[in-house]
């Protein structure tokens, strides 16, 4: 702005002359000339100057600076002709074209929408200063980014028609790395233990893989920043990064950074007190303050404390509450006071709750999840929960939430959620392949929101070596208006179980049941259901021959039962679940309780307890733990003397404990073949992290993993237990999931079957 003030102080001082030479008049009109693409419109409404006004010497000055600061012309004269005010213009020209050459780092579309904004653009005026300032800050870029070597040179050419062509050759050079970052006045802590938290670093073993060691301006502002949380966070109250210092090498491809600090003293808490207008009673607030007296000042402790008292305001009504820590701080002592101060603002109210974008689904079926109250006091947290209620129905590809206020009230807000209807019905076909049920070919058909009134219906075949099903299921979340849900279930199943590397014998099961969902709360349901199911067993010989050639479990359970069946199973089940997601969780936690038992009368008479529990427990921004427990136990009443050897439990492989081949844990029979157990305890632990250069994919992770499991028939004996360590890929590709693992068993045994890489496709994750 320097530089076109003093071009423009430049242009009236030289043409004051021509100014001063005109003698005052009344101007009887205003001739432009030299205009081509600038309309005179354009020119008349910047001029001071009107028909009938006295023009003189101070007037001309002012024209000439008006015409200058439109920015299009290059020169202006002034002149008179019988009362008559001329106005020679010559224009600058216009860009024809803008061309970049030798950009990597930054694309060229960025470049020129960047451009675009400060006047350098196809079609704008050309300006030679508008030039010089894109040129400053394109070099200013890439010093930030640490190419301290890069050139940025324009060339300008003429065109016919006053007009000419940008060109912007870039020289990016390379970028200087950080050499060494030096922490100076630092005391209490060593400069290793201050910079492992920073992003930048020196140069390291794998910083040619994460470019730490890359210079960038906003980095170092950031690492900044947690150098400041480091030391508030552990009662240093009045510590002060006092200067930075980045120096480059001469040759422009070393820097090295050093950074001033002041400590001070590490202050404790005195006393801690709640003030303003609290609204809810303080032993109601008082759980959620986090810090205590005596302890070291913390502000991290502190800020969490201000937004907890904040989100319990927030849920009781008063969403625009403000909550203030005011320290009182004592250097002498080295202590502090902190007041926590709350504003709670109005109590706000809501006046409609509003929905958006469902133009398939009916309205009912979103407000049915809603449990923010129309007419109400606001809810911060029903609102939000409604939030993700509707995002677990299925339905919607995004769902958003705003809280408008109502126009003309200062005490009432409206909800609105707006939701991306994604197709809810699928024609799916399909194949994959797994090391366990080799070729698996799939189909299906499935309507989750049928004709927008939220049931399920679906239809679907799968066939592979070891299973072939035959389903048809029918859902309606909503049979009753308390959010009790009832199924219906019809399918057909045959299953080869020496394709499944279990004993050799074949079954034919045909199944239909109905199932009913009521929900507890807002994350727990239990569930019921009633199947009737239709058995029968081939052994490949009559039950009989199978005795005297081989005298198994299997053989003798035949003898004994026959080799089909007719039952009623009556099942329950507990479930909850806080994931933050279904697939690929990173926090959250589920756990489910089953139970399924025969109705006394039943040809088998059996029941089995099944639990399972997985947690995910963030340990950094990308990187979570993953636990899962999994235990099963089965067993007869009755009469009946065993489990059914086919509703025995199996481990080993791809989901259990991977490195040992699947389902070939646990008991075997005569011929050293897997036949499964009544007891199942299957344990898993998994460090997940991101894929190199995709740390925000959430369709593929990588993780290393142990462990351990075993099945058992009536006695456990965890020292029988089988580990096992190694690493694994999963792809929700848009082909299909695929899962790959590669695994070493720890303390495998002489019948043990291992298989270390293991892997499968088109079936879930």
């Amino acid at each position: 702005m320097k530089k076109i003030s003093a071009l423009l102080l430049f242009a009236v001082l030289l043409f004051s002359n021509a100014a001063l030479a005109i003698e005052p008049f009344i101007v009887k009109d205003v001739k432009v000339n030299g205009l081509q693409r600038i309309t005179a419109g354009a020119v008349f409404n910047a001029l001071t100057v009107k028909v009938g006004e006295q023009f003189t010497d101070a007037k001309s000055e002012n024209v000439i600076r008006d015409l200058f600061r439109m920015g299009f012309f290059k020169n202006v004269e002034v002149s008179e002709n019988n009362q008559t005010l001329i106005i020679d213009v010559v224009e600058r020209p216009a860009i024809t074209s803008i061309d970049i050459e030798g950009n990597d780092d930054i694309e060229s579309e960025t470049l020129l929408e960047a451009f675009k904004d400060v006047g350098l653009a196809i079609g704008q005026v050309f300006n030679p200063l508008v030039l010089d300032k894109v040129k400053n800050e394109l070099l200013t870029q890439y010093y930030n980014n640490g190419k301290y070597s890069a050139t940025v040179d324009a060339k300008v050419t003429k065109l016919e028609r006053n007009r000419v062509s940008v060109l912007l050759e870039v020289e990016e050079g390379s970028a200087a790395s950080i050499k060494k970052i030096n922490v100076v006045g630092n005391k209490a802590y060593t400069d290793e233990e201050i910079l492992k938290d920073f992003e930048l670093t020196g140069p390291t073993l794998i910083s040619f893989y994460t470019n730490s060691n890359q210079y960038s301006k906003q980095k170092l502002s950031a690492d900044l920043e947690r150098l400041n949380s480091f030391y508030q966070d552990r009662g240093y109250i009045n510590f002060k990064v006092d200067s930075t210092q980045v120096t480059i090498s001469p040759d422009k491809q070393g820097i090295f950074i050093t950074i001033n600090v002041n400590e001070g003293n590490v202050h404790t808490v005195n006393e801690v007190k709640l003030a303003g207008e609290l609204i809810l009673a303080p032993d109601k607030l008082i759980p959620f303050v986090l810090v205590q007296p005596g302890d070291v000042f913390s502000r991290k402790k502190s800020t969490e404390t201000s937004e907890n008292i904040s989100t319990i305001l927030g849920h009781n009504g008063y969403s625009f509450a403000n909550v203030n820590m005011i320290p009182e701080i004592d250097d002498n002592a080295s202590t502090v006071k902190i007041t926590f101060f709350v504003d709670p603002g109005k109590k706000v109210y809501v006046r409609r709750v509003i929905m958006e974008g469902n133009t398939k689904t009916r309205d009912e079926v979103l407000r049915r999840e809603i449990r923010q109250m129309e007419a109400s006091a606001i809810s911060t947290l029903s609102v939000e929960h409604s939030k993700a209620r509707l995002s677990r129905l299925g339905h919607f590809d995004d769902v958003d939430v705003e809280t408008p206020a109502v126009p003309g009230t200062t005490d009432q807000v409206d909800v609105k959620y707006t939701v991306s209807e994604k197709s809810s019905g699928n024609i799916l076909a399909g194949a994959g392949f797994s090391q366990s049920q080799g070729l698996v070919l799939n189909a299906s058909i499935s309507q989750n929101n049928f004709l927008g009134t939220g049931k399920r219906v679906s239809a679907s075949f799968n066939n592979s070596a070891v299973n072939t099903i035959y389903s048809l299921g029918y859902t309606n979340p909503y049979y009753t208006v308390d959010g009790v849900s009832r199924g219906y279930n019809i399918s057909y199943r045959t299953t080869d179980s020496d394709e499944a590397n279990t004993a050799s014998y074949t079954t034919d099961s045909f199944n239909a049941g109905v199932n009913f969902g009521f929900p507890l709360n807002e994350t727990d349901k239990i569930g019921l259901g009633i199947d009737l199911e239709f058995t029968e067993i081939d052994l490949g010989f009559t039950p009989l021959e199978a005795n005297r050639l081989i005298n198994g479990q299997i053989a003798n359970f035949v003898l004994d039962n026959g080799d089909s069946y007719t039952n009623l199973k009556v099942s329950g089940a507990w479930g909850t679940d806080n994931r933050n997601r279904a697939v690929f969780a990173t926090r959250g936690g589920s756990k489910r309780l089953s139970g399924v038992v025969t109705f006394p009368g039943s040809d088998l008479e059996f029941y089995k307890i099944s639990y399972n529990q997985k947690q995910y427990i963030p340990i950094t921004k990308h990187t979570t733990l993953y636990l899962n427990a999994d235990f099963g136990f089965g067993d007869s009443y009755g009469d009946a003397e065993s489990l059914p050897f086919f509703e025995n439990y199996f481990a080993g492989g791809k989901g259990s404990v991977r490195g040992f081949t699947d389902n070939t844990l646990g008991p075997r029979d005569i011929f050293n073949d897997p036949v499964g157990g009544s007891v199942k305890l299957v344990g898993n632990a998994e460090y997940i992290f991101p894929v190199p250069f995709a740390a925000e994919s959430k369709t593929v992770r990588l993780s290393a993993f142990i462990d351990a499991g075993n099945v058992y028939d009536d006695e456990v004996d965890l020292g029988a237990l089988r580990y096992s360590a190694g690493v694994s890929a999963k792809w929700l590709s848009p082909f299909g999931a695929l899962s790959f693992s590669l695994a070493t068993a720890l303390n495998d045994e002489e019948n043990d079957e291992l298989q270390a890489f293991q892997f499968s496709f088109g079936s879930g994750i």
